[in-house]
This record gives C-alpha cells, structure tokens and sequence, in this order.
C-alpha cells in the first residue's frame, strides 16, 4: 500500500521568523501522525539551513523546490543537486508549473534536472500539468504524458523508482475554480496507466500527487482518490492550521 505524502510548496514566500513561527506550530501537530503519512516542506535556498536546523529531531522531511541539472561548475546564482543532499535535503521539486510557465523551463530541461537529483540521491517529485487554454483544447492526455514520457525517455522507466509524480493543472491554482475530485483522479489514473505500459511494476508503487489548490476542504475527498497518494500544497501550507488539517486528512 502507498504511504500518503503531503508536501508544502512555500514558493517565495517566508523570512526566518515567520518560518520558525509556523515549524513550531506545525511540529508537535504532526507528530501523531508518524507512520500513517510522510510529510515534507520545501523553503527557499536561503531559508533552507534553518529550516532543516528547526526541523532536527522531528519526521517532517526537507525538500527544495528546485535544481540546476548539472554538477559543480561556472553557473552563477544556480544550486547543485549535490549541494543540497549535502545540506541534508531529501526532495527536491522538478518541472514545476511556474518554471515551465513563466521562466520557460522546457520537457528536456526538467528531465536534466530529474537525472542531477537522482545521482545525488535526491527524491525527485517531477511536476505535470496543462494550462486553462490546453485543457479547453482537449490536449490533457497529450500535454501530461508527454512532459512524463520526457523523463522516461531520457532516463528509462527504472528512473521513475523511488521517484514522485505530482499532477498540476494549472488552470486550478489559485482560479477558485480547483479541479474537482473526480477530474484529478482521471488524469492520476492516466498518468499511472502510462507508467504501466511503459514499465510495470513500478507503476504500482510510485506516488502521485495532487498539485491544484489542495486545502483544508477539499483535501480528504481528493486523498480519497484510488491514485492520488497525497498532495503538492502551495498556498495552504504557510498556514498552520490549515496544513496540519491537510496532512491529517492524508493520515486518515
């Protein structure tokens, strides 16, 4: 059976009192539910040290929300996958909507960045995902499995063991308008049928997510979903009470 994962997506938002106010809101909420549902928080690079300092001696796991996809060399201002596992970070989000949609992060870019996190030993979590005027156009199906496809034919279908999916459509995140329970589910089973035919067993086992405006009140029937292992949480994870509503939803 697939343990729940819920991850929160801080973006750019935090400073280092805020993000210490709602760690140690969240911490001693979370405990009970160890062993019932993994649970991740992705700061900013700058917020990232402390955050995992914060975190020390608690379950909740460390991730950052994106790489560059190479080693160590002359690229001012970028990250490597091997310095983040070497500061003690566990995920690392790859693909996400934002990076493709507004700095033009492409299929062949996020599967570079998938390769650099799987060799450090990274947990990628590879985001999918249409636009509104995708969907209107009845290009799901093509846009998703394409992005995913992208990885799998650069790096072969056992590169997606251990890895994480997590499905955002775009056209949801913060329109007031988030997919409804049945719609997310579709393209979760789509995303896992494709998996299968391209590799079995591992299709059975990987975790896929849900990345469109998870909240308190739509996160249990979402998590209610035969494919839908968890979510990708933005907005609703720098909130404390509603975080921690999220995650228990998850461990239920």
């Amino acid at each position: 059976m697939r343990r729940k994962l819920v991850v929160g997506n801080w973006k750019m938002h935090g400073s280092l009192g805020r993000n210490r106010e709602l760690l140690e809101a969240i911490k001693p909420a979370l405990q009970g539910l160890e062993g019932r549902v993994e649970v991740a928080v992705c700061p900013s690079y700058l917020h990232l040290a402390d955050t995992i300092a914060a975190l020390a001696g608690s379950h909740v796991g460390i991730g950052a929300q994106d790489l560059f996809g190479l080693g160590e060399g002359a690229m001012t201002g970028e990250v490597s996958a091997s310095m983040l596992a070497d500061a003690g970070v566990g995920f690392v989000i790859v693909g996400h909507s934002e990076r493709r949609g507004r700095l033009g992060e492409t299929d062949a870019r996020a599967a570079d960045k998938f390769a650099a996190a799987r060799e450090a030993g990274l947990v990628p979590i590879l985001c999918v995902g249409e636009t509104r005027s995708e969907r209107n156009a009845g290009e799901t199906e093509t846009v998703v499995l394409r992005q995913l496809d992208a990885v799998i034919d650069n790096q072969g279908i056992a590169a997606m063991d251990k890895a994480v999916l997590a499905y955002e459509p775009v056209w949801a995140i913060g329109s007031g308008d988030p997919a409804t329970p049945q719609q997310a589910q579709a393209v979760h089973a789509l995303l896992r049928e494709r998996l299968k035919q391209r590799g079995g067993d591992i299709a059975d086992g990987i975790r896929i997510l849900h990345g469109g405006s998870v909240n308190a009140a739509n996160a249990g029937e979402l998590f209610a979903q035969p494919d839908i292992d968890g979510g990708l949480v933005g907005g609703a994870s720098l909130k404390a009470r509603e975080f921690i509503t999220i995650c228990a939803s998850a461990g239920s």
